[in-house]
């Protein structure tokens, strides 16, 4: 039976192994979303006969349970290493070990020829399933080491498989659609299955190769909460997590990344769920075009982010994701340009935009993730303890919750225009909305992304100093006194939005047992 080893972080050599095993991970993350994004409403909707409406109250119902789950993950993870199996296993990990069978429900879902009620059911299942294993897999990389560039490293290695996973997502259905033909549902079944297997062992990878921080490296802070929270009974506990939670959005920089995120995301969604759309209704091209088009973007996607790492090092993450950004935003007007001027039929200019497009998709996929692993950082020194799982709650709740509500919004936009169910034509209306969708919604939440990311300040220097203040105030730093040094003190209240007195726990940041 595989334990849980305790190592400290200084003593750990990283390498190529451990950042390719953690990147692994993310087939479920990306992977999965990728195939769903792009292939499952246009599957429920033409060969499953779901009006769109049907379709995408799917994704909303997983939405509301997710307000309960996804919290609750983040709180549970945080916590559990203070039960037997937590200790055996790991307060993250288990969770990872325990997803390694039940990812297969993925491919469950799509099954063809099934009542509305199969779909909705299996739906929740295999999302209850994501979740328990993402919040934690999200921990990991602010639990194996503090150190700025390795975390970069992790993200890159993460965003590089994930694009990997977003890769053959791309490509796997058209080849399957060739094969079997465009009118076989069993085409998707073959890819979803494909997509579990692998998954699965990429987890038994992630948790072969990965760790959790030492015991002996959290600070007297963060000691002290967790036997708070092993001492509280439920109504305490209950109450407590609802005050970690909303706490997080009370924490600046927490704000910010979000925002970034959610620009840079949201609109993805918008564009994942009607580009199969515009490809088939708007340019009247064959699903296997769309599917190449999709995978001329993954691959692209891919490039962007072995870029990206150096630049964020560079620029910083700010900068970085202000480019690529743009780049998507271009990107989108040009495909509004290819239908308006009839330039369908040219395949190769179709191919350049999606490849630019992909440039900035993958661009956008990364820099949140990079930036997410510092964000657990700066909250220790606001808090005086480490709530990753907390973090990775929140920002898995929202990222679905706006994902749901991107693709309702769609679902009800195409009901409204006309849109008709398991057609290969649908009326001009409906085209015309696909059409403004994929452009104008796209362009206008990237821009609220981008306007966001003018307030983020946190970038390698930065973030060395933050980093070095921590250690002063556990007691292992330079300065003798723990406390923070006048040269570190204007950068750590920037970053924290918070004057240096009230650090450190000194707040009303987070539960106060009484």
């Amino acid at each position: 039976m595989i334990t849980q080893a305790g190592v400290k972080m200084k003593n750990r050599v990283i390498g190529l192994k451990n950042y390719l095993a953690y990147g692994s991970g993310d087939f479920l993350g990306a992977g999965t979303t990728a195939l769903t994004a792009a292939w499952l409403l246009y599957f429920y909707t033409n060969f499953c006969h779901l009006t769109p409406i049907e379709a995408t109250f799917i994704f909303a119902a997983a939405r509301v349970a997710d307000a309960v789950i996804s919290p609750l993950m983040g709180y549970l993870t945080d916590n559990f290493g203070r039960t037997r199996l937590g200790k055996r296993f790991g307060r993250r990990k288990f969770f990872i070990l325990l997803g390694i069978p039940l990812i297969f429900s993925y491919s469950v879902m799509w099954a063809p020829g099934m009542s509305y009620i199969y779909y909705l059911l299996t739906y929740l299942f295999f999302d209850i399933v994501y979740t328990m294993v993402l919040v934690p897999y999200e921990t990991l990389v602010p639990e194996m080491t503090d150190d700025f560039k390795q975390k970069t490293k992790f993200s890159g290695a993460r965003i590089s498989m994930a694009q990997l996973s977003a890769i053959l997502a791309g490509f796997l259905p058209g080849i399957l659609l060739s094969y079997f033909g465009k009118d076989n549902a069993i085409s998707f079944f073959y890819s979803s299955l494909v997509f579990s297997i692998l998954c699965s062992i990429a987890l038994c990878m992630v948790y072969l190769f990965t760790w959790e921080r030492p015991k002996e490296l959290k600070s007297k802070e963060a000691l002290q909460a967790e036997e708070e929270a092993a001492s509280l009974t439920f109504k305490e506990s209950f109450k407590h997590l609802i005050i970690e939670l909303l706490s997080t959005f009370k924490i600046k920089i927490f704000r910010q990344h979000l925002g970034m995120y959610l620009g840079g995301y949201i609109a993805q969604d918008v564009f994942n769920a009607v580009f199969t759309y515009y490809v088939i209704f708007v340019l009247l091209q064959e699903p296997t075009v769309a599917s190449m088009l999709i995978g001329t973007m993954s691959i692209t996607q891919f490039i962007a982010v072995l870029c990206m790492m150096p630049l964020c090092i560079k620029y910083g993450p700010a900068p970085s994701y202000r480019g690529v950004v743009t780049i998507f935003g271009i990107s989108c007007l040009a495909y509004g340009i290819v239908w308006y001027y009839n330039l369908s039929h040219i395949h190769t200019l179709l191919i350049t935009i999606s490849a630019i497009a992909g440039l900035g998709r993958g661009g956008i996929n990364y820099v949140p993730w990079n930036i997410y692993t510092y964000i657990s950082d700066v909250d220790e020194m606001i808090t005086g303890k480490r709530r990753e799982g907390i973090f990775a709650g929140v920002m898995t709740f929202t990222r679905k919750a706006s994902q749901a509500g991107a693709v309702m919004l769609i679902g009800v936009c195409l009901q409204m225009s006309g849109f008709v169910s398991g057609q290969t034509q649908q009326p001009p209306e409906v085209s015309q909305t696909i059409l403004f969708l994929l452009v104008f919604g796209t362009v206008f939440v990237l821009t609220l992304g981008f306007l966001i990311s003018l307030k983020f300040k946190l970038n390698l220097k930065t973030h060395s100093v933050l980093i070095n203040e921590i250690k002063n105030m556990k007691g292992i730093g330079t300065n003798p006194d723990k406390k923070i040094t006048d040269e570190g003190k204007p950068i750590v209240e920037m970053l924290t939005g918070m004057p240096v007195a009230e650090l450190w726990g000194n707040n009303n940041i987070g539960y106060k047992k009484k």
